[in-house]
């Protein structure tokens, strides 16, 4: 199961990683043809509200799917993992469209929600927003159904065609976002906000695109699925009624999840502006608000990218270990996901954090005070990312996702309450602050649930985390020597030295890191054979 759950996760990570890193580095050619944080800012108004409604729209249904299709599977009742799918679908049809016609009616009031207050403190009007909610409103059609193709896929263990979908999906929408954006500001001459909802209506034409492939994947492994069903045992007959109501039981927990992130943006676009007026920065809440939740959010979340693969490879692996009561196999897949996921998370994170200003620079051509903070705290927040993802689909593996609910109203309540105080005593960072310490109570949470429903023993986590922390402190030790040397001949200011800054740090960190983890074997037993391959060409023992 081990060597299973590397592989898939393996995939995804790779086709996750990819789209994460071509979606972060589109910002540098779409920040220079729109100009700035302020634009970016109406871009993510748009998203915002969207991703909210995605997966609301897929209510969780891919990952449920997966999850029962696994289940079916491992009980040799194909039959029944194929009816889910096609009920599924005739579901996120509706659900999609249902969304999409919500989402665009209703636009205006979305609107005014995001920028209730005065309106000389705006930088874009309320048409304006509403015009770019509508735009990307229309890949709400697309996407719910998708998914769910994604996840009949993930359900056979089968993780090729998700990755390479989502790469496509990625490739196709970027191209769009840019040659639309250009095309309309540069060649015809049209106005910001018509380019911004090119940019957003590129979420339509890339989910068309993931469709086209997922669709041809299906065509390619019809008669192995078809093969399957010859083999199915037969001794189930589940109703339409059951399997919606097992979907909709087991989807609710995902769609809180999927959703956990834009809830706290969406509180952040409430409550910034109206914490930022109270001291006296209400002319500033726009910008900084696109700092946060947009320049400074695309770079955080690709350390999040192992966490997002480990959660959808491993529901399906522990669903089955769960149904097939095989408990040693369930603990040894958590340990390894989550000492596999702090080993490469936390140094990619706090090494983030540690060379902010360069990193900024890279990307958006800037090194202004405010955003190199915020990306510097920002940073290792994203490690309560992938810790709140992972730990909620182990929930929703060993059968006891009512829990993933509670703790995210736990965290949403501590943020919600704690946002606009800390936003008056430390500017937009208190909303950093917030968010770090609802997420730490979510994971809090659901480390009491796993330990107590599935029996799951700590100490091993807890041995090697602590040896995972004295890795990074002496690679970033050495990492913020070498920084500091080369700030002395390189200006972290200017993009392609602080490119080269970036690249010579990151080869000293990870070369100090490998060393550390390959010495102490940890490495071995992390990654079993494939290290131990590594070690013999290195001629270490």
């Amino acid at each position: 199961m081990s060597s299973k759950l590397l592989r898939g996760t393996f995939i995804l990570t790779l086709g996750t990683i990819i789209s994460k890193i071509l979606g972060v580095f589109y910002v540098i050619p779409f920040d220079a043809i729109i100009g700035g944080s302020g634009p970016e800012a109406l871009y993510q108004f748009g998203y915002v509200p969207y991703n909210i409604f995605i997966s609301i729209s897929t209510a969780g249904v891919p990952l449920a799917v997966a999850k029962y299709v696994a289940k079916y599977n491992a009980l040799e009742e194909y039959a029944v993992s194929r009816k889910l799918f096609r009920s599924s679908m005739y579901l996120m049809i509706g659900t999609g469209i249902a969304g999409f016609l919500v989402m665009y009616v209703f636009a205006p009031y979305f609107t005014d929600l995001a920028m209730a207050g005065k309106q000389e403190a705006q930088v874009f009007s309320k048409a304006d927003v509403t015009v770019v909610i509508r735009a990307v409103s229309f890949a709400l059609i697309i996407i719910p159904v998708m998914s769910l193709i994604r996840g009949f896929f993930q359900g056979h263990q089968s993780m090729g065609p998700s990755a390479v979908s989502q790469v496509v999906e990625q490739v196709v929408r970027i191209l769009f976002m840019l040659i639309g954006a250009y095309v309309i500001l540069h060649m015809l001459h049209g106005s910001i906000v018509s380019a911004i909802s090119a940019a957003t209506f590129a979420a339509f034409v890339g989910g068309m695109a993931s469709l086209f492939v997922l669709i041809w994947y299906w065509f390619k492994r019809k008669p192995h699925l078809d093969r399957l069903l010859e083999q199915d045992k037969g001794t189930m007959h589940v109703s339409i009624p059951t399997l919606y109501k097992e979907i909709i039981l087991s989807a609710l927990p995902f769609v809180f999840v999927g959703i956990a992130n834009s809830l706290y943006q969406m509180v952040d676009q409430l409550t910034v502006k109206r914490g930022m007026e109270a001291v006296g920065l209400g002319k500033m809440w726009q910008t900084q608000l696109g700092i946060l939740n947009f320049q400074s959010h695309k770079l955080v979340i690709i350390p999040v990218s192992l966490a997002t693969a480990f959660s959808m490879t491993l529901v399906p692996m522990i669903t089955e270990a769960f149904a097939k009561r095989e408990r040693d196999m369930l603990v040894r897949s958590v340990d390894q996901t989550l000492q596999v996921l702090l080993f490469i998370t936390v140094p990619a994170a706090l090494g983030m954090s540690l060379l902010a200003k360069p990193i900024f620079a890279i990307f958006y051509n800037t090194d202004n005070a405010v955003s190199v903070s915020v990306l510097m705290h920002y940073a290792p927040v994203a490690i309560l990312f992938s810790l709140y993802s992972v730990t909620a689909a182990i929930m929703q593996g060993v059968n006891e996702q009512r829990w993933t609910i509670l703790s995210l109203l736990v965290g949403l309540l501590l943020k919600l309450s704690l946002n606009i105080p800390l936003i008056k005593m430390f500017g937009i960072l208190g909303a950093v602050y917030a968010t770090a310490i609802g997420y730490t109570a979510s994971i809090l949470i659901s480390f009491i649930v796993i330990k107590i429903f599935a029996a799951y023993p700590y100490r091993t986590v807890i041995r090697r985390t602590i040896l995972i922390l004295i890795f990074n402190a002496v690679m970033l030790a050495v990492v913020g020597a070498v920084y500091k040397g080369l700030t002395l001949v390189l200006s972290p200011s200017s993009r392609w030295q602080a490119l080269l800054i970036v690249v010579i740090c990151a080869a000293a960190g990870a070369v100090v890191y490998a060393y550390l983890g390959l010495k102490s074997k940890l490495a071995d037993k992390l990654f079993g054979v494939r290290i131990q391959r590594v070690k013999a060409r290195l001629h270490m023992r």
